[in-house]
C-alpha cells in the first residue's frame, strides 16, 4: 500500500539501501525451513502450517510494499531508499494499525490477507502520471502474481509429493494472495486501487479523496462485515480461484490447520 506527500531528498546512496534486510532474510529462511517440515510432516503438523503460512505471508507483505518503492525510485522518489523501503525488511513498512493489529486480526478471524504495510512516497517528484499510478498498481499486481506462481502445481497436476498438510498450506496461501489482490485493486480512496486512479482525477476530485483517504481501508474493512458484501467478495475470489485451477477444498482444510489454537 503507497501513502503520502513527503517532501524528497536526492542524495547518495550506501549499497546497504539496496541490499535485503537480515530481518527479511530470516522470514525467508523460516518460509524454507517451514515448508520442508510440511513437505516432510516433520513434528507438529498444525505449528508446521501455521509457520509456513504466517512466514509466507510476510514475505509477499515484503514483495508488495518493494514493488510500490522501487517503481517510486526509478520514478524519481529517491527518498524511499533513504527510509530503507528497498531492503524489503518488514519493520521498515510498519504502520501500528494498518501493519500490525488489522491484519492479524483479519488473518486470524476470517482467512483474509490483509496487505498492511506502508510505503510513504513523495508523488510531487515522480515524472508523470503513469508511473505515478504505476506505483499504486505493482503492489496488488505482485500479490497475484504470487497468486499464480502458488496455484501452478495445483493448475499442472504437480500436487503429488508431500504430505496432504503442505498443499493445504500452499493453498491457502494462494488463496491470502488473491483476497489481498483483489482487496487492493478496489477503487477507494486510501487503498491501492484508489491511489492509482488519484493522478487522473481533477483538483476537486482529488481533494475530497484527500479526505477520505486516511479512512479508506477501515472503511472497506467495515463493509466486508456486511454479510451480503462478504458473500459478494468470497464469490468473487472463489472464482479467480477455481479459474486458476486453485482446488477450494484444500483451501477450508488450510485454514483449519492454520488456525490450531480453534
Amino acid at each position: 500500500m503507497a501513502f503520502g506527500r513527503s517532501p524528497g531528498r536526492v542524495a547518495g546512496l550506501p549499497r546497504e539501501a539496496f541490499r535485503p534486510s537480515p530481518i527479511f532474510l530470516g522470514i525467508l529462511a523460516l518460509f524454507a525451513v517451514s515448508g520442508w517440515m510440511t513437505w516432510t510432516g516433520f513434528g507438529s503438523e498444525q505449528l508446521d502450517v501455521f509457520l509456513f503460512v504466517a512466514s509466507g505471508w510476510t514475505v509477499s507483505l515484503c514483495l508488495h510494499e518493494y514493488a510500490h518503492a522501487i517503481v517510486a525510485y526509478k520514478g524519481g522518489d529517491h527518498d524511499v531508499a533513504h527510509r530503507g523501503y528497498l531492503t524489503l525488511d518488514p519493520l521498515k513498512y510498519a504502520h501500528p494499525l494498518l501493519s500490525i493489529v488489522l491484519p492479524v486480526v483479519f488473518l486470524l478471524i476470517g482467512g483474509i490477507g490483509l496487505p498492511g504495510g506502508a510505503v510513504w512516497v513523495n508523488h510531487s517528484v515522480i515524472r508523470n502520471r503513469f508511473t505515478d499510478s504505476l506505483i499504486s498498481f505493482v503492489g496488488p499486481a505482485t500479490n497475484m502474481v504470487l497468486a499464480v506462481v502458488l496455484v501452478l502445481p495445483f493448475a499442472l497436476g504437480m500436487d503429488n509429493g508431500g504430505t496432504e498438510a503442505f498443499w493445504a498450506a500452499l493453498a491457502f496461501l494462494a488463496f491470502l494472495q488473491l483476497t489481498a489482490s483483489i482487496l487492493n485493486f478496489v477503487p477507494m480512496p486510501g487503498v491501492d486501487g484508489g491511489n492509482l486512479l488519484f493522478p487522473w482525477l481533477s483538483p476537486q476530485w482529488q481533494r475530497g479523496f484527500n479526505h477520505v483517504a486516511p479512512y479508506g481501508m477501515l472503511l472497506l474493512i467495515a463493509l466486508l462485515w456486511s454479510p451480503v458484501i462478504n458473500d459478494w467478495f468470497f464469490t468473487v475470489v472463489f472464482a479467480f480461484g477455481d479459474a486458476l485451477g486453485l482446488p477450494s477444498y484444500l483451501v477450508s482444510d488450510g485454514l483449519s490447520l492454520f488456525r490450531f489454537w480453534s
